[in-house]
């Protein structure tokens, strides 16, 4: 199967240069890595550039002019030029483990989306992780991340386990798989078929929202989160505001109570 990796960024350079490392050294090598760019200034397209001249898979680099939030836009625009059949959203800010991909390649499913896990760092360990540490593994090692800083029973949980343990903790587990942009995917006609996702919306749920919909159109949610992992790393979000959040939950509630599937404000500007 071929994937395309979708990464959305916005002026975090650094966290994004170790988010490249991480895509440099996966097991599983047929996909594209599009980095979707929602303004970012001149430096993230130096360092794009930079990796891209001995890159193992090929990047893109998508950049729209920064007129404010607008990351759900610029997702769609990812979504219709995805080379690929199956599509992997993840963040700028989120180490992907070395069978990162490899893991969706394996777990993907016909009429599901695959919702896996993510353990959020401090900002300490977050600065710490060096290019070494990536390569190596060594920042996904449990004892390692503990002697740096501090960490949780849950992150040490998904990190931790073997295999199989995974698999019945993820058969187990009571946190419904939702769609979650750091680290999730699904087949880009399902995606297509919900029209993206809805512009309308700003931080706080978008992502939420979109698997909401392919739920309503069919599409189920599958659990990974304990075989598929992805080190958040710890940033400011100066663009969560109250007013977008609240305008989120109410745009959810009626997808839900409506079981809407399709958005006229998302790839397509009009009614179906």
């Amino acid at each position: 199967m071929k994937i395309s990796v979708i990464v959305s960024t916005y002026n975090a350079e650094e966290w994004l240069e170790k988010v490249l490392i991480g895509y440099s050294v996966q097991t599983y090598k047929d996909f594209e890595l599009i980095i979707a760019d929602d303004g970012s200034r001149a430096s993230t397209k130096e360092l794009i550039d930079n990796y891209s001249l001995n890159y193992p898979v090929h990047i893109r680099h998508l950049w729209h002019e920064d007129l404010g939030y607008r990351r759900q836009e610029l997702l769609n625009i990812a979504i219709s030029e995805a080379s690929h059949e199956y599509i992997l959203m993840t963040d700028g800010d989120c180490i992907p483990r070395k069978d990162f991909v490899e893991v969706h390649a394996k777990y993907a499913e016909k009429g599901r989306f695959l919702s896996g896990g993510y353990c959020k760092l401090s900002m300490k360990t977050s600065k710490h992780i060096s290019k070494d540490d990536i390569i190596s593994g060594k920042c996904f090692d449990v004892k390692w991340l503990k002697s740096v800083d501090k960490l949780g029973f849950s992150n040490t949980l998904k990190l931790g386990v073997n295999k199989l343990i995974g698999d019945i903790l993820d058969l187990i587990s009571p946190t419904i798989p939702s769609f979650n942009n750091c680290n999730s995917s699904g087949f880009k006609e399902d995606m297509i078929a919900i029209n993206g996702y809805d512009e309308r919306m700003k931080y706080g749920g978008p992502d939420r929202e979109f698997g909401e919909r392919l739920e309503n159109f069919g599409v189920k949610g599958k659990q990974i989160r304990h075989k598929s992992i992805v080190l958040h790393l710890d940033h400011s979000r100066g663009y969560k505001t109250p007013e977008s959040l609240a305008a989120n939950l109410a745009i959810r509630k009626e997808v839900r109570q409506n079981r809407i599937k399709w958005t006229p404000f998302g790839i397509q500007k009009s009614e179906k």
